[in-house]
């Protein structure tokens, strides 16, 4: 249990994804510091493993950046009280139309030095094609690419692949196929 504690909260924007807050804790002196803090609904990754052993990753346009990134398949948490296997089907099957057997891997913050978004992380094998569903334009005008694992560290290195999730995702994805 941290010895920080929260004292005040005030929401300075509300959007379509994401609460704003400016936040005022008092530290393990007393003393007290102001923090911007960004609220997340959190979300899932999944890791979609071929029986090949590739994994299929799509490539999106994301606005932040503004340039298009290879990513594994993720979605945000926007259901509520939906139980986070059942969000990664969901996402798994509206991006790259697949089902398959979902293993929790493991959770993480994205950027916890300003925001609580919890993501949720799993491999999922034994896959099986279904509809695909995309969800809004960036998803529309996605594409789907087959990568295989044994590239990834050259992909990281070589910075075609750069979104944290993602590497975290594939090099867990290595080392729970034992692939070195």
């Amino acid at each position: 249990m941290s010895r920080f504690r929260k004292l005040t909260e005030e929401v300075v924007f509300t959007g379509t994804l994401v609460t704003a807050t400016r936040a005022t804790f008092s530290d393990p002196s007393g003393a007290e510091l102001e923090r911007d803090v960004v609220h997340h609904p959190g979300a899932v990754v999944v890791v979609p493993v071929l029986d090949d052993g590739r994994v299929l990753m799509v490539r999106q346009f994301r606005a932040a950046v503004e340039d298009d990134l290879l990513e594994l398949p993720a979605g945000k948490r926007d259901v509520d009280d939906e139980p986070v296997a059942t969000t990664a089907e969901r996402e798994l099957a509206e991006e790259v139309g697949m089902t398959g057997r979902l293993e929790l891997v493991c959770e993480f913050y994205n950027s916890p030095g300003f925001c609580d978004e919890h993501s949720f992380l799993f491999l999922a094998r034994d896959l099986q094609e279904c509809p695909t569903s995309p969800q809004g334009f960036e998803e529309e005008s996605m594409t789907i690419e087959k990568v295989d694992l044994a590239d990834v560290p050259a992909m990281i290195a070589d910075r075609r692949l750069v979104d944290a999730k993602s590497i975290i995702g594939l090099l867990l994805a290595r080392e729970a196929l034992g692939i070195r």
